[in-house]
């Protein structure tokens, strides 16, 4: 009977190391995500940066791309310019 929470414990295991690898990886990919909404979200108020990073920063691993500049440039990634939000107002998503 000891056998079950032994396979379950190598599962676990399996399964954190797993996880935790993909994370690994995708914050190795984000970080041309990061610097380019830096730039972008920069001139945002100290409240309004987060949500601008996190947005950002999900766009950004979308398209692989972000304009340039803190606002505007919004031809130069159609993807990024295209994205709009759920629900019955259909908002641009990216910042």
């Amino acid at each position: 009977m000891a056998k079950p929470p032994r396979l379950a414990a190598v599962l676990l295991l399996l399964l954190l190391v797993a996880a935790a690898s993909w994370l690994q990886a995708a914050d190795a990919a984000s970080g041309f995500c990061s610097s380019k909404c830096g730039v972008r979200c920069g001139r945002a108020g100290t409240r309004a940066r987060g949500a601008c990073m996190r947005t950002c920063g999900l766009c950004c691993e979308e398209c692989n791309c972000v304009p340039t500049g803190a606002r505007g440039g919004v031809n130069e990634c159609p993807c990024y310019r295209n994205m709009l939000t759920a629900g019955p107002k259909k908002r641009p998503k990216c910042p």
